[in-house]
C-alpha cells in the first residue's frame, strides 16, 4: 500500500512538473510571438506558428545525451559507407548525370560531392525526418542550452513560411530542425537555398534541382575551390614527426613532400605482407579459376615489383598528382598514427563547414572517392580498436589536469584542447605524439575506473 502511494504521489508530481513547464512554455511562446512582429514577421505567421508548437521534451533529452562511446572513424566510417551505399550513389549519379552535370558546371562543385553528401545525409532522400520543425526549434530555443541558436533557427523558419517558401504543416525534419533532401538548417536554407528547376520556387524537399543546386551554391560560398581535390589518402614515413599531423597545422605540399609523404598506393598493402601469406592468398586466387582472380594475381606481382620505386617517389612526382592546388594542406590521423593518414585541401575546410566532425567530413569526401570509381582506404590495418566511453574520456581529461596537462574542462570530447593535452603527455613520454585520446592512452595513464 506504502508503495502504491509513492508511486502516486510521485506520479501527481510528475504530472504536475509536466504541467509547470508547459504554463511556462505557454507564457515564452507570448514574449517570442511578440519578438517575431517585431523583427518584421507577420502577425499572421508568428500567431500561426505560435499556437501550433508543442513543447518536446524527448528533444531536449537527444539534446543533452552524450554518446556512450566515441567512434574509431574506421568504425564510424563502415557504419555509414557501405558497399550498398556506394552502389546505390553510383545510381543516382547515372539517374541524375544531365542535372548534376549542369549543377557541376554551374558552381563548381564535383557532382559526386552532391551526391556524397545526399547520400550520407538522408540515403538518396529515403529519411529526411518526420518530426514537426517548429515545434522542436521552439523546443530546444526555450530549453536554454543553445536557445539563441535555436532562436534564430526559428526565426528564420517563420520567414521561410512568409516568404512561401513551406508550409507550417509540412515543415518535417530531424530533431534539430534540419529538413529537405540535403538536411538544410532554416538558417543555411535563408542564405543559400537556390531555385534550381527554374519554377519560381525553392523546394529542397521534393525537387532535387533544388537540392543540388542549392548544396553547390552553398559550398560554392563557403569556399570550394573549383578542380582541387578536397583529400586524399597518404603513406607516412617510418621516422614521421606524428606531432605535426594537425589539422590547424599547415604545409605545402613540398613541404610534406620533403618529409617523405608519399600518396598512398596499393602496394603500400603488400609490403605488409609476409611471402608466404602472399602465396597463400595466390593459391586461393588460383583456386578459384577465374580471369578476374589471374588478373589480381599479375597484379600483385607487378605491384610488388614496382613498390620500391614508388616508395621513393620523387617530390616532383608527388606535386604531379596534385595538379591546382593553391594553398596550404594538413595531414590528419583520425585513429592516431598506426591508423590511416589524409592529406587534406582547401576544400575539405568548405565539408567541414557543413558538419565539423572530421569523421564525417573524411567520410563523404570518401564516399564521393567510392563513388567515383577511387580504390577504398588502404591503410590503418594495424589501428587501435576500440573507444573510450563518455565517462572515460571524462576521467582522462580530468587525469590529464591533474599531471599539468591542460584539457580544459572535463566535458567528454576529444576536442582539440584535449588533443594538445594528449600530445603533451605523449612527448614527455616519448611516445609518439598524435594527440589520439584512445584506450592505450587511458590504460598507460592508470586511471582507476
Amino acid at each position: 500500500m506504502k508503495l502504491l502511494i509513492t508511486f502516486l504521489v510521485l506520479l501527481g508530481c510528475s504530472f504536475a512538473n509536466t504541467a509547470f513547464a508547459r504554463e511556462e512554455f505557454s507564457l515564452w511562446l507570448d514574449a517570442l510571438k511578440q519578438e517575431a512582429i517585431s523583427v518584421g514577421i507577420t502577425e499572421q505567421t508568428a500567431t500561426d506558428t505560435m499556437s501550433r508548437v508543442q513543447l518536446l521534451p524527448n528533444i531536449i533529452k537527444l539534446d543533452r545525451s552524450q554518446p556512450e562511446f566515441i567512434s574509431p572513424f574506421l568504425d564510424y566510417y563502415q557504419r555509414r559507407v557501405d558497399a550498398l551505399k556506394i552502389k546505390r550513389g553510383r545510381e543516382m549519379l547515372a539517374n541524375h548525370a544531365i542535372l548534376l552535370n549542369q549543377v557541376e558546371m554551374q558552381y563548381g562543385v564535383p557532382k559526386e560531392i552532391l551526391v556524397a553528401f545526399w547520400g550520407m545525409e538522408t540515403n538518396y532522400g529515403r529519411f529526411q525526418g518526420n518530426i514537426d520543425m517548429l515545434s522542436a526549434l521552439a523546443t530546444l530555443a526555450y530549453d536554454g542550452r543553445r536557445s539563441s541558436f535555436f532562436r534564430n533557427q526559428l526565426m528564420d523558419a517563420m520567414r521561410m513560411i512568409d516568404a512561401d517558401h513551406a508550409d507550417a504543416e509540412q515543415l518535417v525534419g530531424s530533431w534539430a530542425g534540419a529538413f529537405g533532401n540535403m538536411q538544410f538548417m532554416p538558417t543555411t536554407f535563408m542564405t543559400y537555398a537556390v531555385d534550381g528547376d527554374g519554377d519560381n520556387k525553392i523546394d529542397v524537399v521534393n525537387s532535387t534541382a533544388d537540392a543540388f543546386a542549392s548544396a553547390a551554391n552553398y559550398l560554392s560560398q563557403v569556399g570550394w575551390r573549383k578542380g582541387e581535390p578536397a583529400m586524399m589518402e597518404v603513406q607516412l614515413p617510418a621516422n614521421f614527426d606524428w606531432q605535426v599531423a594537425q589539422y590547424n597545422l599547415r604545409k605545402s605540399v613540398e613541404e610534406w613532400a620533403a618529409m617523405g609523404v608519399r600518396p598512398m598506393q596499393p602496394t603500400y598493402l603488400l609490403s605488409n605482407i609476409t611471402p608466404k601469406e602472399r602465396l597463400i592468398n595466390a593459391n586461393k586466387l588460383k583456386a578459384k579459376k577465374s580471369k578476374t582472380a589471374l588478373h589480381q594475381i599479375t597484379y600483385k606481382k607487378e605491384a610488388v615489383k614496382n613498390l620500391q620505386s614508388n616508395q621513393t617517389a620523387s617530390i616532383s612526382s608527388f606535386k604531379s598528382t596534385l595538379p591546382n592546388v593553391a594553398g596550404h594542406v594538413a595531414i590528419v590521423l583520425p585513429q592516431g598514427w598506426r591508423g590511416p593518414a589524409f592529406m587534406i585541401f582547401d576544400n575539405f575546410d568548405a565539408v567541414m563547414d557543413w558538419n565539423r566532425s572530421v569523421n564525417y567530413a573524411l567520410s563523404v569526401v570518401q564516399l564521393a572517392n567510392r563513388i567515383n570509381g577511387k580504390p577504398p582506404i588502404l591503410g590503418g590495418q594495424f589501428a587501435e580498436v576500440g573507444a573510450l566511453s563518455f565517462q572515460q574520456m571524462i576521467a582522462l581529461q580530468t587525469e590529464l589536469n591533474k599531471n599539468g596537462f591542460d584539457a580544459g574542462e572535463p566535458d567528454g570530447f576529444p576536442g582539440l584542447r584535449t588533443q594538445e593535452a594528449v600530445r603533451a603527455f605523449q612527448l614527455s613520454q616519448r611516445l609518439p605524439a598524435d594527440g589520439y585520446a584512445s584506450p592505450n592512452i587511458f590504460n598507460y595513464l592508470k586511471i582507476s575506473q
